[in-house]
């Protein structure tokens, strides 16, 4: 099939999953359900100590919050009842969606296949240029959700022939058990499933839901303790350590940065993170620098100039890295895959459309230079 019939048909799809399933489309193409408020099944939440008084500590992200009795963690979703903690999104979703791999955005993952999206209210940082803070930064009873429990995200995945499922959009970490055993479900399913995350999480949980995860996709905010301390409200020194974890796991990788001007693009920070890439994770690791659009708290700024993102790409491939993206400006060269010896294209993209004629078995088709990745 072509790229114009299958591109067609992802818009044919998206168009019959949202009528038949749900009765609404939220901004920017997120697909809502109709019930406000609605809760899922409450279920005990995994990583968690019980206290004296009962109180809770949350063991699943570095916050490590400690929550008096009827109260929540900094997320919003896990609650405290009468010294039991709770996940109030298990199986209610806000946000579902058949996806193109690339919007994620997977580069070097099966690429021009669906991926079956999903996501819940809540997130455990507070990003000051959130593109979802109208569902990350809200509780399940502020948000539109509807019951899908794992089951039924497999059984819609294999309806809409997606070669994937993708915890997205907020933050997986918050709905960690609604992801974990939906995951364990596709594997058995022959379905992949994958992370989109910002990496805040703690060594244990990390370690766990990896073993069911086919690809981790980490949303990498700076290379700065002070950016991610007053732009997101998180730590840095964690997200490393996340990030190192997940490349020992032998579990694909593939790194965004979110360029904003004037906070996280000087040159000199883009190459101490790209040299650090190098260092620990390696050269074959896909980065890709995307381009900021004015959101949530930070309207004032302007969007990114190609030309800081074009920097970045140079500095990142000056550093050695094989494998540098930009994002968010459709019909960039620098959309597309090339072979690292012979610098022929592999992987030709424009937007979403997705071109991999010069793949042949996960080899360059000109040189047969092996290119890093998942192909099957």
């Amino acid at each position: 099939m072509g790229d114009r019939g299958r591109f067609s048909r992802r818009s044919f799809i998206r168009c019959i999953f949202s009528s038949a399933l749900l009765t609404g489309i939220g901004d920017r193409g997120f697909c809502m359900a109709q019930r406000e408020g609605w809760e899922g099944d409450i279920k005990e939440a995994m990583w968690y100590t019980k206290l004296k008084l009962k109180k809770v500590r949350c063991e699943l992200c570095p916050r490590k919050c400690v929550v008096d009795d009827g109260e929540r963690g900094f997320c919003g979703v896990r609650e405290n009842r009468n010294g039991i903690y709770y996940t109030l999104v298990y199986s209610n979703p806000c946000a579902v969606h058949v996806d193109p791999i690339e919007k994620k955005p997977f580069f070097h993952f099966l690429p021009a296949t669906l991926s079956f999206s999903i996501a819940t209210a809540g997130c455990n940082i507070e990003c000051a240029y959130c593109q979802n803070w109208e569902i990350s930064q809200r509780r399940p009873e502020q948000t539109k959700n509807i019951y899908m429990p794992p089951k039924k995200v497999i059984e819609l995945a294999k309806r809409f022939e997606c070669a994937s499922v993708s915890f997205t959009y907020t933050e997986p970490v918050v709905f960690y058990e609604y992801m974990f055993d939906t995951a364990k479900l596709a594997n058995k399913s022959g379905i992949r499933a994958l992370m989109v995350t910002n990496a805040f999480i703690e060594p244990k949980p990390l370690r766990e839901v990896c073993k069911v995860l086919d690809g981790i996709k980490v949303d990498f905010k700076a290379f700065s303790e002070e950016f991610y301390r007053k732009i997101c409200r998180g730590q840095l020194k964690p997200v490393l350590r996340a990030i190192e974890l997940i490349k020992e796991s032998g579990k694909w990788l593939e790194l965004v940065v979110l360029i904003v001007p004037g906070l996280n693009d000087s040159p000199n920070e883009v190459k101490q993170m790209c040299n650090w890439i190098k260092v620990n994770l390696g050269v074959d690791v896909p980065i890709h620098f995307s381009r900021f659009i004015p959101m949530y708290k930070l309207r004032n700024l302007p969007p990114t100039p190609v030309e800081t993102l074009e920097r970045c790409h140079n500095i990142a491939e000056e550093v050695g890295l094989r494998y540098v993206y930009i994002g968010n400006v459709f019909g960039h060269r620098a959309e597309s895959t090339y072979c690292p010896r012979c610098k022929s294209i592999v992987i030709k993209r424009y937007g979403y459309k997705t071109d991999v004629r010069g793949l042949v078995n996960g080899r360059c088709a000109k040189c047969g230079f092996t290119i890093a990745g998942v192909w099957r």
